[in-house]
């Protein structure tokens, strides 16, 4: 089952964090590129909160 984002800020933001798994995954591989994957991860991360928090929102919230 896909997930529908409420808005186009939620699609963006899923996308983002899509975008961030993948580049994880392909770094996984490299020897080397733990600090860029914690980086990425704390990245990741404040998406998931910029995520939760849009989720919280009313549907016809002004903000």
């Amino acid at each position: 089952m896909s997930y529908e984002p409420g808005s186009l800020e939620c699609r963006l933001l899923i996308d983002a964090k899509h975008h961030l798994e993948h580049a994880l995954a392909s770094l996984s591989s490299l020897p080397q590129s733990d600090h860029i994957q914690r980086q990425l991860k704390a990245v990741h991360q404040q998406l998931e909160g910029m995520h939760d928090l849009k989720r919280k929102q009313p549907l016809h919230s002004p903000v």
